[in-house]
């Protein structure tokens, strides 16, 4: 049972409402339609990864509700392995409430619901972590399991700590992680430096960690690659955003989908920028996640 990319990671549905400005506290206002949209960083990036065109399977768990339900045939629509989508039974599927003002700014409530339940058990012998040739996790499941996932990966084990971690991160994940990919922020959580707001101070505290590779996003900057003593900065095209949602996760999946293709690490980052700069050129999460033909016209025609 082989596989390029296992994703291990959440599963949300997100409920958005359009608003004329998020409520203060107390405060009612009504709001547009509702829109239910498949998300979770997880199912996210396993999408992304198949629209790519490389085999995914999602590692995870979704409630035994109707919710579930829908998550779960909206991944084997787009070609995602559901498998070990493990179903938790009596605990509800992962949600996010969204008010989205008319600026784009927006106010996020996550209730993690069966995400939460994906423990450091439910990782082990999964055929898909001995054989896939790369496998990608986040931070919206339960670190130990996070950790448990590196230590059963047999191929190359890629990990994005977004979202950031509230907790110090445990040296012994940073050991077993081959690639880490974190934005800005996440970096100087990790690195435990103050604002990181330039490419040198990027480079600077990606050098203090212990991990092989460190891939660092930069948004409209592009990304920073500090692999061993080579360090290289890679731009991203210019473009002008619509929705940056759901581009860090098109980011990872390109960037792992081409490693499982044996690409070195700096020609899968210089893909992994073209993808993500493409998806922020469409609103929406998994709605916006592009196939690579779609990255070149995107490109083309912004």
């Amino acid at each position: 049972m082989s596989i390029d990319v296992a994703v291990v990671g959440s599963c949300n549905l997100d409920f958005v409402v359009n608003v004329d400005a998020i409520p203060l506290v107390g405060q009612t206002i009504l709001g547009g339609d509702l829109a239910q949209i498949p998300g979770g960083k997880g199912a996210n990036q396993a999408v992304a990864t198949s629209r790519l065109g490389y085999s995914s399977a999602l590692i995870g768990r979704i409630g035994d509700d109707d919710n579930g339900k829908f998550l779960k045939q909206c991944l084997e629509d787009d070609g995602v392995d559901t498998s070990f989508l493990f179903e938790t039974e009596d605990v509800p599927s992962g949600i996010a409430m969204i008010a989205v003002q008319a600026d784009g700014d927006n106010s996020i409530v996550v209730s993690p619901g069966a995400n939460a339940r994906l423990t450091p058990d439910d990782v082990e012998n999964i055929p898909f972590l001995e054989t896939a040739t790369v496998v990608l996790t986040q931070s919206e499941i339960p670190i130990e399991t996070v950790i448990a996932t590196g230590r059963n990966t047999s191929g190359i084990f890629v990990w994005n700590p977004a979202p950031a971690p509230e907790e110090i991160v445990p040296l012994e994940l940073l050991d077993v992680v081959d690639v880490l990919v974190p934005n800005q922020t996440e970096l100087s959580l990790l690195a435990a430096t103050g604002p990181i707001n330039s490419v040198e101070k990027a480079i600077s505290a990606a050098q203090t960690l212990p991990c092989a590779s460190v891939v660092v996003t930069l948004g409209a900057d592009g990304a920073v690659v500090v692999a061993n003593n080579d360090v290289m900065h890679i731009p991203a095209p210019f473009v002008r955003p619509v929705d940056t949602t759901g581009a860090g996760d098109a980011f990872c999946a390109a960037l792992a989908g081409g490693i499982s293709q044996g690409n070195d690490l700096i020609v899968s980052v210089e893909q992994a920028v073209r993808v993500g700069a493409a998806t922020t050129l469409f609103a929406g999460a998994q709605s916006s996640l592009p196939t690579l033909e779609q990255v070149t016209e995107r490109l083309e025609g912004g």
